[in-house]
């Protein structure tokens, strides 16, 4: 027996799978995964927010929302933002054991001196799960 992953009555592409094999799709709000790393000349902190996850063999993916706290210096003249600010991030988390490997893409503004852009990171990360 096939359980197939319908959004709107469509078949969302390449997410068929069998139930023999124990793997499972499923929505959290949250999976107990905090992660660190490196994005855009600074470092990050965050857990796993609402997501979508795919299970297979001891291998979950997960794919959503990432609030972090990301550290960044401000190296430009004058007034300076804080180094430590909120943000909420996306991406994917790749977690084997308890062991995560994320890689997560954060939004930053446009400013005077550079237009917005996305910039993707790397991160390690620990699951409580």
């Amino acid at each position: 027996m096939k359980n197939c992953l319908y959004a709107a009555g469509i078949l969302i592409s390449g997410l068929c799978f069998s139930q023999e094999t124990g793997s499972k799709v499923k929505a959290s709000f949250f999976d107990g995964i905090v992660a660190a790393g490196y994005v855009d000349h600074g470092a990050f902190i965050n857990f796993t927010g609402p997501n979508v996850s795919f299970t297979h063999k001891g291998l979950k993916l997960i794919a959503g929302m990432l609030p972090s706290l990301r550290i960044k210096e401000d190296r430009s003249p004058g007034t300076k933002n804080s180094p430590v600010t909120p943000n909420l991030g996306a991406g994917i988390t790749a977690v084997y054991k308890k062991i995560a490997l994320q890689i997560p893409v954060y939004y930053n503004t446009k400013t005077s001196t550079e237009n917005g852009a996305w910039k993707v990171g790397i991160g390690l990360g620990y699951s409580f799960r």
